[in-house]
């Protein structure tokens, strides 16, 4: 089964990001999201259509933070991504004629709700600010430092 990995990747780039005071490349963020720099491009104009970062064009150029990290949530992020689908399971029909089935998707239908409501709930609670201050003390526990470009390089 495939992940949808883009929530988690869009969230550690942010999280990099907050710790720069210049702007990162769409290169440099797609080598930590090891993906395409076209790829975060798109991504990164989502977030900045919901005003989370802006982009500076040509030499010294990218991508910083637009806003205050404990004003932004997982939820925040997670609807500028456009709200991908949250579980990978479904009905195997979504108007089948047999009545057993139809049980069953009424019954699927209801947890997943329920799963999805709780989980966004969630998300809703969580700030920027609160990952960063978790990373921060990670960081301290490790004695390591850590930054995009070397940590992620190629």
């Amino acid at each position: 089964m495939r992940r949808d990995t883009k929530l988690s990747g869009v969230l550690h780039v942010l999280l990099h990001m907050a710790e720069v005071d210049a702007p990162v490349t769409s290169d440099t963020m797609a080598k930590a999201m090891q993906t395409n720099p076209v790829v975060v491009r798109r991504i990164m104009a989502g977030l900045r259509d919901a005003g989370f970062v802006r982009s500076e064009k040509g030499h010294g150029g990218g991508w910083t933070i637009a806003g205050d990290l404990a004003s932004i949530t997982l939820r925040d992020v997670y609807v500028a991504l456009g709200s991908p689908g949250l579980f990978a399971m479904g009905n195997r029909a979504e108007a089948p004629g047999c009545l057993v089935e139809q049980a069953v998707n009424a019954a699927l239908d209801s947890a997943f709700q329920d799963a999805e409501t709780l989980l966004l709930d969630r998300f809703g609670a969580v700030t920027l600010a609160e990952l960063s201050a978790d990373f921060h003390a990670r960081m301290v526990a490790s004695g390591k430092s850590i930054d995009l470009e070397t940590v992620h390089a190629a």
